[in-house]
């Protein structure tokens, strides 16, 4: 290159799974036909009426064109409408709802909104990578609090306390159900979070796509608890829920003023969602329940066979796990996870994904995404299971 790369770029690394994944294409050009088992990439499709919906609005003159920053008003009714039904609140579409172009996306968003150089952002370890990411790119610095299995993989207030009492916390990421682990945090354990948010001064953000996979409960909502609103954010994506993970539409939800604040840094960085996408985003959500029980049923039946897969490789897990993953403790005689994945993926051709991309207290775990048919996960099974004996055979040997 004839400059330098900026600054920024010296904190951060390629996402994971964009390093991995190209690394599973290298090995199927060669012909290996590896089953992906380590990505949440729904691969059943949104509802018919959704696509339909895409197809005749794209045919329809004069919808080809840049759209509103915050997306049509009849996508923002609908969202509120939508969170009213599904999560009990009551939001104003037109000035607590937002949509994204993803939000993933909106991640960033609410850094570059909130966050200055030097700023602290609580996150969690076990998490997703992209708080910490973010927070890195516009010069934060993330504080990790840690998750563990022995507490439900739930915030500890003793230690929350501990690191906020600096008083330089800015933000605070927490994302219920939780990934990578299914758990679920209960109404009272994040009421305890909005308090120490109200009294500490910092912004809540709860990142919320999973609720409705696979779910124990009522789908739960950071926002349906008192004064959440005045301290708290919370993100939702169309991704899991409705199997419309590339179309790429999220939300981010919350009191007006942190909103317009959102909207600042989005209007700079994107053009609008294209118009078919809003209308079949509409549509999606209008999805009955039906639809969504029959999704979680398929989901549920591949769990069974990912759980035969982990009792195989003797892991320990929780069967009431939340999501479209399984999370499960690798036997302690494998003395380094990683390479032992590293070594299903080359010997078997099955990609597994290691749990420590989430954070050092995922080191002893692995990740399963339950986004393939049965008879490909029996296939990684039986893969595994041949390379297992054979493996016995030539340490006998």
């Amino acid at each position: 290159m004839i400059i330098s790369s900026a600054n920024r770029l010296q904190h951060v690394q390629e996402y994971y799974f964009s390093r991995k994944l190209a690394e599973v294409r290298a090995l199927n050009a060669q012909g290996r036909n590896i089953i992906n088992l380590g990505i949440g990439d729904p691969d059943m499709a949104p509802s018919e009426d959704t696509i339909q919906a895409l197809v005749d609005t794209s045919r329809k003159p004069g919808v080809h064109g840049y759209q509103p920053y915050n997306s049509i008003a009849p996508l923002r009714q609908a969202i509120a409408g939508w969170y009213g039904r599904t999560y009990n609140v009551d939001l104003d579409p037109e000035t607590e709802v937002l949509p994204l172009m993803g939000s993933k996306e909106g991640i960033f968003h609410v850094s570059m909104a909130f966050l200055n150089p030097g700023d602290k952002v609580l996150v969690p370890n076990p998490g997703y990578p992209a708080y910490a990411a973010a927070a890195k790119l516009v010069g934060a610095e993330p504080v990790f609090y840690s998750l563990k299995e022995e507490n439900g993989w739930l915030p500890q207030e003793e230690e929350l306390e501990q690191l906020l009492a600096g008083g330089d916390i800015k933000l605070m990421w927490v994302n219920y159900p939780h990934m990578p682990t299914g758990a679920e945090a209960t109404a009272e354990v994040l009421e305890n979070l909005v308090q120490l948010a109200l009294k500490h001064r910092f912004l809540l953000a709860n990142d919320n796509p999973y609720s409705l996979v696979l779910p124990n409960e009522k789908p739960l909502s950071l926002l349906s608890l008192p004064n959440a609103k005045e301290c708290c954010l919370e993100f939702n994506s169309l991704s899991k829920s409705h199997n419309m993970a590339g179309w790429r539409v999220g939300m981010v939800l919350g009191r007006q003023d942190y909103l317009q604040c959102v909207l600042r840094v989005k209007s700079n960085l994107d053009s609008g969602m294209f118009l078919p996408v809003q209308h079949a985003a509409i549509q999606a959500l209008s999805n009955p329940d039906a639809w969504h029980e029959a999704r979680n049923a398929v989901y549920a039946q591949r769990r069974q066979k990912v759980y035969e897969l982990l009792e195989l490789l003797g892991c320990s897990y929780e069967k009431n796990a939340v999501g479209m993953f399984v999370w499960a403790r690798v036997p302690d005689q494998v003395t380094n996870v990683e390479a032992f994945l590293d070594e299903i993926l080359y010997e078997a051709g099955v990609f597994l994904t290691p749990g420590k991309i989430f954070g050092t207290q995922g080191e002893r775990y692995l990740r399963i995404s339950l986004c393939l048919p049965e008879t490909k996960i029996e296939e990684a099974t039986n893969r595994i299971s041949k390379h297992l004996t054979s493996a016995k055979t030539e340490i006998s040997l």
